[in-house]
């Protein structure tokens, strides 16, 4: 397991320069905005506007925080996103507009090079403990909520917005710290 503080996370510029994005983690490790195979990451957005453009790239968004906003998506047409929406997958290089409905937000992006690896974004409430299913490929658990991730390799607490990677074909369990704990799972495979 890998863990991922939520004070480590890297803060940068988004790709067009309107708003600012934290990385959770980029594979492989140090690759940049053009060259990622993968990626996890949070934003801020502060106000409407066009969406950065990566050309070749699969994406899905969550909202975090915030009341939501609406997506207009070319080839897709206008999508609502709020934090009890299930997750929306689209192109990233198709041109997409955010318009928020009622002040900032934060987002969950996740994003994969088309055709080397491929994801799913989903999120969970475990009351008490939930055991994962195993997967090919590896898992990234973002904790809303404080929580525990056991594995072979032992128990690991997190706190809101921590996250832990570990490989998908090891069993794995989540444990509430307290009646229950929302969390996002993300799954990336191989293409």
């Amino acid at each position: 397991m890998r863990l991922l503080r939520n004070v480590e996370h890297r803060r940068m510029p988004w790709k067009n320069g309107g708003g600012t994005t934290t990385e959770i983690i980029v594979s492989p490790e140090g690759s940049g905005l053009d060259d990622f195979e993968w990626r996890v990451s949070m934003a801020r957005v502060e106000g409407s506007g066009p969406f950065s453009s990566f050309a070749g790239i699969d994406r899905t968004l969550a909202v975090l925080s915030g009341d939501g906003m609406a997506l207009s998506i070319e080839g897709v047409g206008e999508k609502p996103l709020t934090p009890e929406t299930a997750p929306l997958a689209f192109p990233a290089d198709a041109p997409t507009t955010a318009r928020l409905t009622s002040g900032p937000i934060t987002d969950l992006n996740v994003m994969t090079r088309r055709g080397v690896f491929g994801h799913k974004l989903a999120r969970h409430v475990a009351e008490g403990s939930l055991g994962l299913a195993e997967t090919s490929g590896e898992r990234l658990l973002l904790a809303l909520e404080p929580l525990g991730v056991s594995t072979a390799d032992g128990l690991i607490g997190l706190q809101p917005l921590d996250a832990v990677v570990f490989n998908g074909s090891d069993s794995a369990e989540v444990v509430s710290a307290g009646e229950s704990a929302a969390f996002y799972l993300v799954e990336i495979t191989p293409a």
